[in-house]
């Protein structure tokens, strides 16, 4: 009787017979589909994003802005003139938000804002010379008409060819507001990250407020 070398395998398949190659199965491949994404639920998050920019937005940016605060307290005492960010704004520092509050209005070309709530100025006062926005109450502020805007706040908002600097307790919300106003059409926009924390631990001029008029 003739012997078959080891090395040889006789594979043997019919119409009722699975062959099977040292001990394994084939096996069918298993596809997956990546999840279908309403594209209605896509345009409600998008309709509504200058609103979670100051709501919302301002927490993916919360790490950031108070490690460049942390970074500027712990950097010495030097002075950092203005520069841009990547975010498009121009950032401010504390000596000049100072000449910024100390010029007349008459040659100021800059209109700084308070970002923060009307309670936070009553307890602690604001930076001579700046107006009020308060951005989580108010986050469309810049996108309302300006009669609206006038109705609401009591001055007339500065046109968006004007230059805005935006601050508020710790650069956070400031930030969340720059984005807003430059997505409504300003261009020439201003933080100023050391905020409020900077401006009175570096002795800053507080003006009080007697009212909210």
């Amino acid at each position: 009787m003739a012997t078959i070398p080891a090395r040889r395998l006789l594979l043997t398949t019919n119409t009722t017979t699975t062959t099977t190659i040292s001990g394994l199965a084939a096996r069918p491949c298993l596809r997956a589909s990546a999840p279908h994404v309403s594209a209605s639920l896509r345009a409600a998050f998008s309709s509504r994003r200058h609103v979670a920019a100051a709501r919302t937005g301002v927490t993916g940016v919360r790490q950031q802005g108070l490690s460049r605060h942390q970074q500027q307290q712990t950097a010495g005492r030097s002075i950092r003139w203005s520069t841009t960010s990547a975010t498009g704004s121009k950032i401010w520092t504390f000596e000049e938000i100072q000449s910024l509050s100390t010029s007349p209005s008459s040659e100021s070309k800059a209109t700084l804002i308070d970002v923060r709530e009307p309670g936070e100025l009553q307890s602690t006062g604001r930076i001579p010379g700046a107006v009020n926005v308060p951005i989580t109450t108010w986050p469309d502020s810049f996108h309302i008409s300006e009669a609206e805007f006038e109705d609401r706040f009591g001055f007339a908002r500065p046109p968006p060819d004007a230059e805005v600097v935006f601050y508020c307790k710790a650069g956070v919300r400031s930030r969340a507001a720059a984005g807003i106003a430059r997505e409504a059409g300003w261009k020439d926009v201003g933080e100023y990250p050391g905020s409020w924390i900077e401006w009175s631990g570096k002795g800053g001029e507080v003006q009080r407020l007697c009212g909210m008029g």
